[in-house]
């Protein structure tokens, strides 16, 4: 559950120092908001600003915080972040992550997180920027405070309330930068609920997405509803396409890493071992899946008798 450091993380940062000139100096020409940019990508130093607002502040104190290995410095930066701005989203996020000792600690720090989100962007702006949200700078860390609440009540057993979740963030992000309708449809295939997940994954604006984790699921909801027939090879054909290494990870082949990686490789043997670690129930929980997979794909599955 924890967000480490990313590239992604890493470009935001840039990008609302970026904005912050930008507002702060009021519009520039391209000439202008060109140097300032190489001023930035080399390190020089950025024109002179006014004073940064409690908000800002405490942002830019998460920033740093991204950037440090240490735990503790982290915790300490998230608290201070507070003190300047007791609505700062992330700074709750960064303490469920790294000072939370339970469960119920971290999902009561990501409900606080939503809370102080809500509050500083206020609810004009939900209802403007409803279906776009993530491409406003200042909605992410809500987003990411409502992601960590959803993943908290899916383990906390509340699967409704975490199914639910998902799909509020995806009414407010269509676009989905953070990922979400992956996890919607491992919640929904592992509890079986083909129903929704047939309706979530044909009807949806997603429905040509080309992720591994996506057509894999896809594939195995094609089994469910059709059995091995020439509709449901076509849909594993693709996924296999997608990324070969998936059955071998499946059916147990290979063994799953214990350790999971912050990044992927799409295609890759990683991605492949990711999907198998989040998605084996669905594939154990539906009646001959693993036996047709091992049989279109050749692999020997490593099941014992009575367990696939």
């Amino acid at each position: 559950m924890k967000e480490k450091k990313t590239v992604r993380a890493e470009f935001e940062k840039f990008v609302a120092e970026l904005a912050q000139i930008m507002k702060e100096q009021g519009t520039q020409s391209p000439a202008e908001l060109k140097k300032i940019i190489n001023g930035m990508i080399k390190g020089k130093a950025a024109p002179k600003r006014p004073a940064k607002d409690a908000c800002r502040l405490a942002q830019e104190l998460i920033y740093d915080a991204w950037e440090t290995g240490s735990k503790s410095e982290r915790i300490r930066l998230a608290k201070r972040a507070l003190v300047i701005d007791p609505n700062c989203a992330d700074a709750y996020n960064l303490l469920a992550q790294d000072a939370a000792k339970s469960l119920e600690a971290a999902r009561e720090y990501y409900k606080k997180g939503m809370e102080a989100g809500r509050h500083t962007l206020g609810e004009k702006l939900f209802r403007e920027m409803k279906g776009q949200f993530w491409s406003f700078l200042d909605t992410r860390p809500y987003m990411r405070s409502k992601a960590g609440f959803m993943q908290c009540l899916w383990e906390d057993g509340e699967c409704d309330a975490a199914i639910d979740e998902a799909k509020t963030m995806l009414d407010l992000n269509i676009n989905d930068n953070q990922g979400i309708r992956y996890i919607l449809i491992t919640y929904l295939a592992g509890l079986g609920r083909y129903d929704e997940l047939d309706r979530f994954m044909s009807k949806g604006g997603y429905k040509n997405d080309c992720a591994a984790e996506w057509l894999y699921t896809r594939a195995l909801l094609s089994f469910v509803r059709k059995g091995d027939n020439e509709s449901s090879r076509r849909e594993l054909k693709k996924a296999v396409k997608a990324n070969q290494y998936v059955p071998d990870y499946l059916t147990r082949k290979k063994p799953i890493p214990r350790w999971l990686p912050d990044r992927i490789t799409w295609g890759g043997e990683d991605e492949a071992f990711c999907y198998a670690a989040q998605n084996m129930g669905a594939w154990v929980k539906a009646p001959g899946a693993l036996d047709w997979l091992k049989t279109q794909t050749g692999t020997k599955i490593a099941f014992k008798k009575g367990k696939s």
